[in-house]
């Protein structure tokens, strides 16, 4: 499983920290940005959510985590979640299957955003009743 991780010049200090943290247990991809330098975010998402391929997670952060989490749900395949809580990462993979965690620099700190993309990472999807729901949500792909 590859991990594909980007962010916009407000998330990239808390995207560095990931990578630190991420890299001894997964192959992370650095999608970029590469400095504190202002870019526009939908770049970092397309860069992600482009790379990704079925079994692939994705992890986006900007200020606020809104705009990742819109420009990451334009992409067929991808079902991206806005977390700023642990309950919420694991059920937005127990029951939606999302693909792509989305991140906000401005009210995640690095310890929030290490055990959320931990349990993010290592939950499960339950599937049954779930399963039935994620392929709604595809069949409105277009």
């Amino acid at each position: 499983m590859k991990i594909y991780i980007g962010s916009d010049h407000a998330g990239f200090l808390l995207k560095e920290e990931i990578i630190k943290a991420l890299s001894n247990s997964y192959q992370v991809v650095d999608c970029g940005t590469k400095s504190t330098e202002s870019v526009d975010y939908p770049d970092f998402a397309k860069a992600v959510c482009s790379s990704m391929q079925e079994g692939d997670y994705g992890i986006l952060i900007c200020y606020t985590g809104i705009g990742m989490s819109i420009a990451a749900n334009k992409f067929k395949g991808i079902r991206a979640a806005l977390v700023g809580k642990l309950e919420d990462a694991i059920l937005t993979r127990e029951h939606n299957d999302a693909n792509v965690l989305c991140l906000s620099a401005k009210n995640t700190s690095y310890r929030e955003a290490l055990t959320i993309t931990n349990a993010f990472l290592t939950t499960a999807f339950t599937g049954g009743r779930h399963q039935r729901r994620v392929d709604k949500i595809k069949e409105l792909e277009q």
